[in-house]
Protein backbone atom coordinates (compact mmCIF):
# COMPACT_ATOMS: atom_id res chain seq x y z
CA UNK A 1 0.00 0.00 0.00
CA UNK A 2 1.23 3.52 -0.82
CA UNK A 3 2.24 5.69 2.11
CA UNK A 4 0.11 8.78 2.72
CA UNK A 5 3.22 10.95 3.29
CA UNK A 6 6.88 10.26 2.57
CA UNK A 7 9.77 12.69 2.92
CA UNK A 8 13.46 12.16 2.42
CA UNK A 9 16.01 14.65 3.74
CA UNK A 10 13.41 17.42 3.36
CA UNK A 11 15.10 20.73 4.18
CA UNK A 12 14.02 24.37 4.02
CA UNK A 13 16.15 27.40 4.78
CA UNK A 14 14.90 30.98 4.82
CA UNK A 15 18.12 32.78 3.95
CA UNK A 16 20.51 31.78 6.73
CA UNK A 17 17.69 30.79 9.10
CA UNK A 18 16.60 27.19 9.24
CA UNK A 19 13.03 26.12 8.65
CA UNK A 20 13.50 22.35 8.81
CA UNK A 21 16.57 20.18 8.26
CA UNK A 22 16.74 16.62 6.87
CA UNK A 23 13.22 15.48 7.77
CA UNK A 24 12.74 11.77 7.00
CA UNK A 25 9.10 10.89 7.60
CA UNK A 26 6.74 8.11 6.56
CA UNK A 27 3.05 8.15 7.46
CA UNK A 28 1.31 4.99 6.28
CA UNK A 29 -2.18 5.12 4.79
CA UNK A 30 -4.75 4.73 7.56
CA UNK A 31 -2.41 6.02 10.27
CA UNK A 32 -3.41 9.00 12.39
CA UNK A 33 -0.58 11.51 12.58
CA UNK A 34 -0.37 14.97 14.10
CA UNK A 35 2.18 17.76 13.93
CA UNK A 36 2.87 18.90 17.50
CA UNK A 37 5.55 21.22 18.78
CA UNK A 38 6.38 24.70 19.98
CA UNK A 39 6.37 27.81 17.79
CA UNK A 40 9.23 27.65 15.32
CA UNK A 41 9.50 23.85 15.37
CA UNK A 42 8.76 23.57 11.63
CA UNK A 43 5.17 22.28 11.64
CA UNK A 44 3.76 24.85 9.22
CA UNK A 45 6.87 24.79 7.06
CA UNK A 46 6.58 21.01 6.66
CA UNK A 47 2.90 21.17 5.77
CA UNK A 48 3.46 23.98 3.27
CA UNK A 49 6.27 21.98 1.66
CA UNK A 50 4.02 18.91 1.43
CA UNK A 51 1.41 21.00 -0.39
CA UNK A 52 4.00 22.71 -2.66
CA UNK A 53 3.01 26.13 -1.31
CA UNK A 54 6.74 26.71 -0.78
CA UNK A 55 9.71 24.89 -2.33
CA UNK A 56 12.32 22.93 -0.39
CA UNK A 57 15.98 23.94 -0.27
CA UNK A 58 16.76 20.25 -0.72
CA UNK A 59 15.22 16.81 -0.35
CA UNK A 60 11.90 15.64 -1.69
CA UNK A 61 8.42 14.58 -0.63
CA UNK A 62 5.50 12.50 -1.84
CA UNK A 63 1.85 12.67 -0.80
CA UNK A 64 -0.43 9.73 -1.65
CA UNK A 65 2.40 8.36 -3.78
CA UNK A 66 2.59 11.55 -5.85
CA UNK A 67 5.55 13.93 -6.13
CA UNK A 68 4.53 17.12 -4.32
CA UNK A 69 5.90 19.42 -7.01
CA UNK A 70 5.37 17.51 -10.24
CA UNK A 71 1.89 16.22 -9.26
CA UNK A 72 0.62 19.23 -7.31
CA UNK A 73 -2.72 19.49 -9.13
CA UNK A 74 -3.51 15.81 -8.55
CA UNK A 75 -2.70 16.23 -4.84
CA UNK A 76 -4.80 19.43 -4.64
CA UNK A 77 -7.81 17.45 -5.89
CA UNK A 78 -7.48 15.02 -2.96
CA UNK A 79 -6.14 17.07 -0.04
CA UNK A 80 -7.50 20.12 1.82
CA UNK A 81 -5.62 22.61 3.95
CA UNK A 82 -7.03 25.26 6.28
CA UNK A 83 -4.28 27.43 7.77
CA UNK A 84 -4.46 28.53 11.39
CA UNK A 85 -4.33 32.18 10.36
CA UNK A 86 -7.47 31.87 8.23
CA UNK A 87 -9.59 35.00 7.86
CA UNK A 88 -12.91 35.26 6.07
CA UNK A 89 -14.96 38.17 4.80
CA UNK A 90 -17.39 39.17 7.56
CA UNK A 91 -20.18 39.87 5.02
CA UNK A 92 -19.83 36.43 3.39
CA UNK A 93 -22.71 34.09 4.26
CA UNK A 94 -23.89 30.71 3.06
CA UNK A 95 -26.77 32.46 1.28
CA UNK A 96 -24.37 34.66 -0.72
CA UNK A 97 -22.46 31.66 -2.10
Amino acid sequence: MTAAIETEKLTKYYGRSRGIIDIDLTVESGQIFGFLGPNGAGKSTTIRLLLDLIRPSSGHARVLGLDVHRDRLAIDRRVSYVPGELSLYSELTVASC
